[in-house]
């Protein structure tokens, strides 16, 4: 080996060395609000360092095919990031999550056609972790793009349940062990192309029956599918830093999967099997027609609880993300606390369409990152609040969840806005949330319906506070 490939060697292994730790480094920094931007920084950091490192130290492609694509990608990733709304920003991360999948699942065809063509042995452990990153990466792009179908609207959102669906799931299970074994004993094209097949069924067939509810577990365990794709192309490449970063996704993923599920007092399996919300309760927290009577209030009353209260607790839900009405709520905490009140927020881990989306709504309004609460830290304060502000939360804040066994969501931690010693609701009407349930808060004596636009109804209770 020539002293200029040893360089390489050596040069493109310390840079793998750096970017690996920028990425946990980066990874660390994303579990905090407070530090969360400067994470992101660190994390796109690694990820230059990675690719200039793999582009300089391997004779892969010529400059200008890789300056187009990184001018190409990083204009369509800006664009994206800077125009879409939040409301839709769990379907660009379901879109990315997909796109991630397809980038493992091409590069590992890339890679078998290249060890095909040059005629050499392929070990047995190779074949089998490009047929790991097909399967899981096909798997994933078509999940995904399922997933922002049901958030978008393009499909419906309840559980679409297809007869003997789990018999034909098992079938396709069977067939993609099946090219596996065959890639293995006799590496060629066809079976990888049939497990890609196969595998594209399947990501549709699996995400089809899972209901709406469901789609911020759906949106994490797909992130670390295409994390885990990434790692095994990593694998069957011999690149260090793609398994590193691969892992990490992966990992992570599947620890925010895990905090989603516990949240809503589910296993995952019982979420990936689908049909949640299918059938209406039985119970009191049933959906459908409800006639009995609520307590409705105009905005004067409202900015008159507010105004004399001494502690008040924000529930923001994705109702709240819809009508962009986080900067409005921002700036009346703001003007509460200048009255001397104690504003908090509480966030469920469940809350919006998908994981830390109201965390993301929140930041974007500069909402000071102590004054959110999660589950745990708020839920034992809502007995001692004079009022709980409940903003487009639905299930969430449904007190049939601890009484009502019939429900969809029996059992699923909830937060105790119902102790609060009032509670306004705001909401556009009295439709159920994503669990198809009607939301028993709504009828309770403490509980007065502000009914309209989020961002109109905090706007009016704005100026009445301000001429109290």
């Amino acid at each position: 080996m020539t002293t200029e490939a040893l360089f390489n060697i050596d040069f493109t292994n310390a840079a793998y060395i750096v970017a690996a730790i920028l990425f946990i480094l980066g990874l660390k920094k994303l579990g905090s609000p407070a530090t969360a931007r400067n994470g992101n920084r660190l994390s796109a950091l690694a990820m230059l360092v990675a690719v200039l490192a793999t582009v300089i130290g391997n004779d892969i492609a010529s400059w200008e095919w890789i300056l187009g694509g990184v001018i190409v990608g990083s204009g369509i990733g800006a664009y994206s990031a800077r125009k879409v709304q939040m409301t839709s920003m769990p379907q660009l991360v379901a879109i990315f999550n997909g796109f991630g999948g397809a980038a493992s699942a091409v590069v590992a065809a890339a890679e078998l056609i290249h060890l095909i063509d040059t005629k050499v042995d392929i070990a047995e452990n190779v074949s089998i972790t490009i047929m790991a990153s097909v399967i899981i990466g096909s798997v994933t792009l078509t999940g995904s793009f399922i997933a922002f179908g049901k958030l978008q609207g393009f499909i419906p959102s309840r559980p679409l349940l297809i007869p003997i669906r789990n018999v034909i799931n098992v079938a396709l299970l069977i067939g993609l062990v099946a090219s596996t074994v065959w890639l293995v004993t006799d590496p060629s094209l066809t079976p990888f192309l049939i497990a890609a097949g196969i595998a594209l069924a399947l990501g549709i067939l699996v995400v089809v029956p899972i209901g709406g509810a469901d789609m911020p577990v759906v949106i994490a365990l797909l992130n670390s599918y295409s994390g885990i794709a990434g790692a095994a192309t990593g694998f069957a490449l011999g690149n260090t830093i793609l398994i590193i970063a691969g892992s990490l996704v992966g990992a992570s993923g599947l620890i925010l999967t895990r905090i989603m599920t516990k949240a809503m007092n589910r296993s995952l399996v019982n979420v990936m099997l689908g049909g949640f919300g299918v059938e209406d309760s039985t119970g009191v927290g049933g959906g459908g027609d409800d006639d009995r009577p609520v307590r409705s209030i105009q905005a004067e009353d409202a900015a008159t609880i507010l105004g004399y209260a001494q502690s008040v607790i924000f529930v923001p839900g994705y109702g709240l993300a819809v009508a962009q009405a986080q900067h409005q709520v921002r700036e009346l905490a703001d003007l509460l606390k200048d009255r001397g009140i104690s504003v908090r927020y509480a966030i469920h881990p469940v809350a919006g369409r998908m994981p830390g989306h109201m965390n993301v709504l929140l930041a974007e309004a500069n909402v000071p990152y102590d004054e959110l609460k999660d589950l745990d830290q708020i839920n034992s304060e809502f007995q001692r609040t004079d009022v709980a502000v409940v903003i487009g939360a639905n299930d969430v804040t449904n007190p049939a969840a601890r009484t009502d066994k019939s429900s969809p969501i029996y059992g699923m931690p909830i937060l105790n806005v119902d102790q609060a010693a009032s509670v306004i609701v705001m909401k556009r009407s009295m439709s159920t949330g994503f669990a198809g349930v009607q939301n028993e808060l709504f009828f309770l004596d403490r509980t007065m319906m502000l009914f309209g636009d989020a961002k109109d109804s905090v706007e009016k209770i704005l100026a009445e506070v301000k001429d109290l």
